[in-house]
């Protein structure tokens, strides 16, 4: 059920409220481009700043708006165990095909203890569980021997999104855990090296603005055609190191404003980019043909 081209969908607010409209539009737009599945209320998505009822609301209307077309994975990551199982016991209810679960940030728990707070969330519901791990964000890694043992003691624990930057650790990851054990990238820049070690996807960043390409990477390397995949790869590339100049989520929501996407209204602490940084972000972007003076230059 869970493969290819998965975007980290971001959370449209417009005065300060989320924007309910826009976020069904953002959904259309990425299912009519080829997106294989969405992720609501990941950290992309703003999520340790929404309130419990927005964060609640925005899955339950991912959910309605894709209408089963596509699977719906619930950002559901908490640094609170308790909290992380009332998410995800919430977008179980809500109709969400598996939970995105982020490891717990500022805590900064043993192995032990990142083992029992997946198991208890993992233990409380039916649908999949893939990890999130992302120790740049979090202080804390999710090491392999970890992920095997709860893969093998928690049948719904069925993958990891990966962001450590480490494709030595990945390969790690591969070997000790069950082979039918999910590995997607959470790095847009790593995602054909990853699929090259075995990887079924990425949780895409980028997919948010070009939806299509990052879809066609993947499904190109999974129908054999390595050199379409590097030349669509290496097209993203500049792409994507703009959407990173700046913290997450702060380039893409820049970008889709100028794209005529979304606001880019973004909740503190985060705030808008520098200067410098956005002459940066707007080069790619035209470089891309995504914008020209400001404006949407067609649909994908």
């Amino acid at each position: 059920m869970f493969k290819g081209s998965i975007v980290a969908l971001v959370t449209p607010f417009k005065n300060g409220k989320v924007d309910e409209a826009k976020y069904r539009e953002l959904v259309e737009f990425q299912i009519k481009n080829g997106t294989n599945g969405i992720v609501p209320c990941g950290t992309t998505g703003e999520s340790p700043t929404l309130t419990p009822r927005e964060h609640e609301k925005v899955v339950e209307i991912c959910v309605e708006a894709v209408n089963k077309r596509i699977p719906v994975i619930a950002g559901t990551g908490s640094n609170s165990t308790a909290e992380a199982i009332a998410f995800t016991k919430h977008s179980e209810h809500a109709g969400a095909d598996g939970a995105l679960v982020v490891s717990p940030y500022y805590n900064k728990p043993t192995q032990e203890g990142l083992y029992r707070h997946f198991k208890a969330i993992a233990e409380s519901v039916k649908i999949p569980i893939i990890l999130y791990n992302i120790p740049g964000r979090t202080a804390c890694n999710i090491e392999a021997d970890t992920m095997a043992r709860l893969a093998k003691d928690c049948k719904n624990i069925v993958g990891v999104k990966e962001a450590t930057g480490s494709l030595d650790f990945m390969q790690t990851v591969k070997q000790v855990c069950p082979p039918e054990f999910l590995l997607f990238s959470g790095d847009d820049v790593l995602t054909l090296p990853i699929l090259s070690i075995g990887g079924v996807g990425v949780i895409s960043v980028v997919a948010n603005i070009v939806p299509q390409d990052v879809a066609k990477v993947v499904d190109a390397f999974s129908r054999g055609q390595l050199k379409k995949a590097q030349e669509i790869h290496a097209k993203l590339l500049p792409l994507v190191k703009a959407m990173f100049v700046e913290t997450n989520p702060i380039p893409v929501k820049t970008a889709m404003k100028l794209m005529g996407l979304c606001s880019d209204e973004l909740r503190l602490p985060l705030c808008e980019m520098g200067e410098k940084n956005l002459a940066v972000l707007k080069k790619a972007l035209k470089d891309y043909g995504l914008i020209k003076d400001k404006q949407l230059v067609g649909v994908l």
